[in-house]
């Protein structure tokens, strides 16, 4: 027994830290690392210490790495070596929020098995898919000292947020040291039914905007001395859901309209509102750009004589990798792996590949299945863990071994 307070304190610390070390023994050394960066509460940007996690590992195999702190945002370049080509892996240490607690089997920050299954916020989007890349390197330099070329991480914590001070303050930086990356695989997970099953080689652009129709409010019995933006937005609207805005192409679907939401009124029943706002989102392929959808928008708007406002924010432009040198690395990788032959897909939604594209040709997502991202009880197959790490290493192998 202890005689005070502290030396209990200090029992109970080392209790939890042999607990911990026994409870990682006997397991995979990317299952280990996934299960530490699970119980990391790194709530978007919350960092939470993944980051410092994976420099002191990274650092201790010839790693070196530059931190970027922006804003609360926790941004992270790891490189070893200085020639090329320059391989990347990308992706990001913070998760969403975790909804209801009580509708979660067991606390989401608390990693835990059942059914063959590992559970936690950030299991599968994407905290298994950091740890797989960062031992992967490891073991490659460790097995390979002497490759060719250089390898490097860019890790941020603002990719589920606002996505203003993350990977692109990175990209950024490159830029100004006119550095350009041969090869980005970034972790998200991509596999839709089964491991391995999908290689996302690009992303739909995004484009949003935020509309005020003006109009002129007044008295509901008086509609004569008024004008309703609501109504006088409606023509515009039909026209504009359903225009034809491109075929897309072999790569991706036609580009589609959206609105998200339509706010107007003040709240009593008898107001015409003197404004309406709307906002709507493209998602939009290669076969159109930012500018011309803006352009065509603006000019049905004005058609139809409104008087109106407009912001257009811009999230991320198309990008596309045709099959080549990445791509067929990879697809040999998940082959040899998984034992299937991984379809090429441009769906979902955007993902930090899109701020990479302005210095690398060539990008590709694999991950593990993504049916439970962002979802109550988050999860991904325990087996599939280390099969992503092997992956990760034999495309290492086929990119940056003299073949």
């Amino acid at each position: 027994s202890h005689p005070c307070a502290a030396g209990r304190a200090r029992w109970r610390t080392h209790r939890t830290a042999f607990c911990t070390v026994a409870r990682f023994a006997g397991m995979s050394n990317t299952l280990a690392l996934a299960r530490e960066l699970i119980s990391r509460r790194s709530i978007t940007p919350d960092d939470a210490g993944c980051q410092q996690l994976i420099i002191e590992r990274l650092k201790s195999h010839g790693f070196v790495c530059k931190e970027f702190d922006c804003d609360g945002v926790t941004n992270l370049w790891a490189r070893r070596g200085n020639t090329k080509p320059l391989f990347c892996f990308a992706g990001h240490t913070d998760v969403v929020p975790t909804g209801p607690l009580d509708k979660w089997h067991t606390d989401p920050f608390q990693p835990s098995e059942r059914d063959g299954k590992l559970f936690g916020r950030g299991a599968a989007d994407m905290k298994t898919g950091v740890a797989a890349f960062v031992t992967a390197a490891e073991a490659f330099v460790k097995a390979h000292p002497d490759h060719i070329g250089s390898i490097a991480l860019l890790i941020t914590s603002d990719e589920e947020g606002r996505a203003i001070n993350g990977t692109v303050r990175v990209v950024d930086w490159l830029k100004s040291q006119n550095e350009r990356i041969d090869y980005t695989i970034v972790g998200e997970p991509s596999s839709t039914e089964q491991f391995g099953d999908t290689i996302r080689n690009g992303r739909r652009g995004s484009l949003s905007a935020r509309l005020i129709v003006n109009g002129v409010q007044g008295h509901i019995a008086y509609p004569h001395l008024a004008e309703n933006p609501i109504h006088l937005f409606a023509p515009a609207l039909s026209e504009l859901s359903t225009t034809k805005w491109d075929d897309g192409n072999e790569h991706f679907p036609a580009t589609s309209f959206q609105v998200s939401n339509i706010n107007g009124g003040t709240g009593a029943f008898n107001v015409i509102p003197g404004t309406i706002e709307v906002y709507f989102n493209f998602r939009f392929s290669t076969a159109s750009t930012a500018l011309n959808l803006q352009s065509r928008t603006e000019d049905i708007l004005r058609k139809h004589g409104l008087d109106f406002d407009i912001t257009w924010t811009l999230a991320g432009k198309p990008f596309l990798t045709t099959r080549g040198e990445l791509v067929e690395a990879l697809t040999k990788s998940v082959q040899k792996v998984a034992g299937i032959t991984p379809q090429l897909s441009t769906s979902g939604g955007t993902s930090d590949g899109r701020f990479i594209a302005d210095i690398c040709d060539q990008i590709a997502e694999f991950g593990p299945i993504n049916a439970s991202i962002h979802k109550i009880d988050e999860c991904v197959v325990v087996a599939d863990i280390d099969r992503l790490h092997d992956v990760y290493f034999h495309t290492l192998e086929l990119l940056l071994l003299p073949q």
